[in-house]
């Protein structure tokens, strides 16, 4: 029997259980299993609604009993379809002999041969394909991800009154709050998960090289383009009108986009978060018995958010070649789409992986308001902007000129400032007003824009 430890690679080894949700839609099975559906309602579609000349019209019973074998789909029928292949050496071929294989008996014998009617393989794969995706990213990708934009919503909200300072090129910059820069995440990563959602899920179903033309010649009467299109839109597709022997894949390529964005801004995310712990503005909740270094045995390491970042990247290597591969293909077709195609699972499996470490690590965090104060209090070279900025309001001369001739490149604090602003000219109320202003209360509306955030 197979051991885990034994796996090539490590979703199926190390990481195994943490992606079984997806076994359901991108393991060869689950290929299986959805060629099986489009097989069935195909068969399904042509009898009771289309209703060829040369067909019946089947029951409920007949109906239900058809459909009970993808249903019923399991991996015993899986190997079974894999036992055919072997004489077959075709696996969209074994799977239309194991659905006559399993009908035997149902009285439907004698219309077996409007299974696969007029179909070629890629009519199957590519509506199968179309519905995996869609099923995927529908009940597992989107729920998780939003599973990701809750927790860090919830954060923001905790954080967002934690006034901390900014880094622009590494270098202090105007103050901002924890919350805010949560919630700056969160909108890009609403607007990326509205995008995959977006994407129109599309198959062709029209024959050899797209032109119906075996349909045509079996049955000249049949408006074939509009009945096919009529069945696809039925799964709960978009209809291609045009298209060689394969569906184009340009959606795929859309929803490969999309996710790579998505995983790039919680790459992004994810190096802000390791670099904020560098600098003490979070600690990590420690586990009992669980150790950072094997020779340091102080260290705390962010290895959620690092293990998070390095599966990102794996996801995204192989979004990039999805995306750049698939909708290019000699003439009317080649394989390489084929076996490119049997890796996407791979690609939202590393996906899932780093999503769960993300929010593992953001479950651990714990802010230390006291070394974001410190940081701040040995900044105050940054309220040289809202004193040049008023100063400009007053129409004063060089005020820029004169911040930067205070501060750059020189050690400030309170004192150097206030003394500054005694000597400024500007208008009494002024002056006393900035000298209330600190580098903790400069943080603009960075509150109120995490509050407002819906």
């Amino acid at each position: 029997m197979f051991d885990p430890l034994y796996a090539l690679s490590p979703l199926d080894g190390r990481y195994s259980s943490k992606i079984d949700e997806l076994r359901g839609y991108f393991s060869e099975a689950a290929l299986q299993r959805y060629r099986i559906i489009v097989e069935i309602e195909w068969f399904i579609y042509i009898c009771n609604k289309l209703k060829l000349q040369g067909t019946k019209e089947l029951t409920k019973s007949q109906v239900t009993d058809l459909r009970e074998v993808y249903n019923s789909f399991d991996l015993v029928a899986a190997q079974r379809i894999k036992d055919i292949e072997k004489t077959t050496n075709h696996d969209v071929k074994a799977v239309e002999y194991y659905i006559k294989e399993t009908m035997k008996g149902s009285g439907l014998e004698k219309y077996f041969e409007f299974i696969h009617f007029a179909c070629t393989s890629e009519d199957i794969n590519n509506t199968a394909y179309a519905l995996m995706l869609q099923s995927a990213v529908d009940n597992e990708i989107v729920p998780m991800l939003t599973g990701v934009v809750a927790k860090m919503t919830e954060q923001a909200n905790q954080y967002k009154d934690a006034a901390m300072l900014s880094r622009t090129h590494g270098q202090p910059a105007s103050p901002t709050t924890m919350g805010k820069e949560f919630i700056n995440v969160v909108d890009r990563l609403n607007h990326q998960i509205a995008s995959v959602m977006m994407v129109r899920i599309r198959a062709k179903f029209n024959g050899a090289v797209g032109n119906y033309n075996a349909h045509l010649v079996a049955y000249p009467k049949v408006d074939w383009a509009g009945a096919n299109k009529k069945f696809i839109e039925g799964l709960g597709l978009e209809f291609v009108n045009y298209s060689t022997q394969i569906e184009c894949h340009d959606y795929m390529a859309e929803v490969f986009d999309a996710m790579k964005r998505i995983n790039n801004i919680l790459i992004d995310f994810n190096r802000d978060v390791w670099t904020y712990i560098s600098l003490g503005f979070f600690k990590q909740k420690t586990v009992k018995g669980e150790i950072g270094s094997s020779a340091m045995p102080h260290k705390v390491n962010p290895i959620d958010f690092e293990n998070s970042e390095g599966n990102l990247g794996m996801a995204n290597a192989m979004f990039e070649h999805f995306s750049a591969k698939l909708p290019i293909a000699r003439m009317q077709r080649d394989l390489t789409d084929s076996t490119v195609l049997r890796n996407v699972g791979v690609a939202f499996g590393y996906s899932m992986i780093a999503y769960r470490s993300t929010i593992k690590g953001l479950g651990k965090l714990k802010i230390e308001l006291k070394a974001l104060k410190t940081d701040l209090n040995n900044s105050w070279e940054v309220l040289a902007e809202p004193i040049q900025t008023v100063m400009r309001r007053y129409k004063m001369e060089n005020p820029y000129e004169k911040l930067k001739e205070l501060t750059r490149g020189k050690t400030i604090n309170k004192s150097t400032i206030s003394k500054f602003l005694t000597k400024s000219g500007l208008p009494k109320r002024e002056i006393a007003r900035l000298k209330k202003l600190t580098p903790e209360k400069y943080v603009g509306l960075a509150v109120e824009l995490v509050e407002k955030y819906k």
